[in-house]
């Protein structure tokens, strides 16, 4: 008597390869949709770019005699506010990433996405982390090329690939706390206030706009531990050619961080923080 073939045996590669080639083609095809309403919507990656230009024009305008030595290294203070801008411009970006989401929930088209037939609902989810990790590269981009063009240097051919691992890495660590926000928060409205509340304490409990040794002693330790400091002072480094991993780059209040610690402090939060929401994904994407 012949058996039934089991439901549960191992696919074989050939079955790998194209289950992974439709989830490839959804989440592209997903992705291509969010970047059609961008191109009906240009003024939202138009403000994106230019609000920060703002501030690196106007706050380097406003320090730019500033005596010298001030700042640790003597670097003029626009210099110094360029890696600051970078990375606020990245995390703005990817806090917002919930926002496409929860209008879905809102206007019913996520319900259709559920019910149509993809090949894994989780294609959802990474074409909004590959559209924002898109948009936020393009920003930060902008953002160096003109700190470039008013003379705040450019980093080096490893500068540079540090630059983009750290903002990659700081991305999807906010872009994961957003899509857990958009499936849990009952409205956009709560979301936007969320994003409201977050952006500039975040900011200024940051090394965006001063160093820690101009801090008092309880704002740099909240600095010191702040995912955006992690993420600035590794690009500051990169700025000023150090990119080794084993550069020490930040003197908080508890050590000396390297390069390397801050990358590795954003891998984790950045996995730890897709793994708290998955059983929430799994749950509203079921």
């Amino acid at each position: 008597m012949t058996s039934a073939t089991s439901s549960f045996e191992t696919p074989s590669p050939r079955e790998e390869a194209s289950a992974l080639a439709e989830i490839s083609q959804e989440t592209l095809a997903l992705t291509g949709r969010l970047f059609i309403q961008l191109q009906r919507r240009p003024s939202t990656l138009v403000a994106g770019v230019l609000q920060p230009l703002i501030w690196l024009v106007l706050f380097g305008a406003l320090f730019a005699k500033a005596p010298a030595g001030l700042l640790p290294g003597g670097e003029s203070y626009g210099r110094f506010l360029g890696a600051g801008v970078i990375v606020f411009t990245a995390f703005s970006g990817a806090l917002n990433a919930g926002l496409p989401v929860m209008f879905d929930r809102e206007f019913g088209f996520l319900n259709r996405l559920l019910v149509a037939p993809l090949r894994s609902r989780s294609s959802i989810v990474f074409a909004s982390v590959l559209y924002i990790t898109v948009i936020s590269l393009i920003q930060s981009v902008a953002i160096m090329a003109t700190a470039a063009l008013l003379g705040y240097g450019w980093p080096g051919g490893a500068g540079l690939l540090l630059v983009l691992i750290t903002l990659l890495l700081l991305v999807f660590a906010v872009t994961g706390l957003s899509l857990g926000l958009a499936f849990a928060l009952p409205g956009h409205i709560e979301l936007i206030a969320v994003i409201f509340v977050a952006n500039l304490p975040l900011l200024f409990a940051s090394t965006a706009l001063a160093p820690l040794s101009f801090m008092p002693s309880w704002l740099a330790w909240l600095a010191s531990i702040n995912p955006l400091t992690l993420a600035i002072e590794p690009i500051r480094a990169a700025y000023a050619g150090h990119a080794s991993l084993t550069a020490i780059v930040l003197e908080a209040p508890y050590g000396s961080l390297t390069t390397g610690t801050c990358l590795a402090v954003l891998a984790g939060l950045a996995a730890g923080l897709f793994l708290l929401i998955r059983p929430l994904l799994d749950r509203k994407l079921s």
